[in-house]
């Protein structure tokens, strides 16, 4: 196959994202700005059409995807952005718990999605957010504030992000974020390499964990 010049992502500038969550604004802007000059990145309020808590790579998946497609809905840009996270049981694992985020992108005709890396949550909270009704967010917030130090339990979980805590501050949730958005962008960096479309339409029922 005959080597190609990478698409120019500089036209695509404006990209409107389904959240108003400050790092899920800043993983797509860090993205973004690798490839266009000052990006403008706008959020907005939708819904993700999935339960507060989502399990499952469906669950995740269909988050991201809703949320990409509202925002490129809600007004003009280039690119409709969504970001999920969720919890993936691992059988291989012995049943471990990972939390997984998935970025998805679309401009109305192309799309793209890519995912983050993995982690666990502490079992104690993580198994409990598989319960109905459980948010692992605030039992990973009431386990924390139990168990760390002044310093490390006023740490900001909207700003560092869990994976912040848990990492001290070195992989921030933004940068977390930026991983899957630019696994998202592959699709559009290259597009004759992915002339097919990455399939028909989600699955109903979770088959992926």
């Amino acid at each position: 196959m005959a080597q190609r010049d990478a698409f120019d992502l500089a036209s695509l500038r404006r990209i409107r994202v389904g959240s108003t969550q400050p790092p899920k604004l800043n993983a797509v802007r860090d993205a973004f700005a690798a490839y266009t000059p000052e990006p403008e990145v706008v959020g907005v309020a939708v819904e993700s059409g999935v339960p507060e808590q989502p399990v499952g790579f469906a669950e995740i998946v269909r988050g991201a995807k809703n949320r990409a497609e509202a925002a490129l809905a809600s007004g003009s840009c280039d690119v409709g952005a969504g970001i999920e996270d969720g919890l993936v049981v691992f059988p291989e694992l012995g049943g471990s718990v990972l939390n997984i985020g998935c970025a998805w992108l679309t401009d109305g005709e192309r799309v793209g999605f890519g995912f983050s890396s993995g982690f666990a949550y502490p079992p104690d909270c993580g198994e409990a957010g598989l319960g109905p009704g459980a948010a692992v967010g605030e039992l990973f917030d009431a386990l924390f504030r139990d168990y760390a130090t002044t310093n490390e339990a006023t740490a900001s979980g909207s700003g560092e992000g869990n994976i912040g805590r848990l990492t001290r501050g070195v992989l921030t949730r933004a940068e977390y974020g930026r991983h899957a958005v630019l696994c998202a962008l592959v699709r559009f960096v290259y597009p004759d390499l992915y002339t097919a479309p990455p399939f028909s339409e989600l699955p109903l029922r979770d088959s992926l964990s």
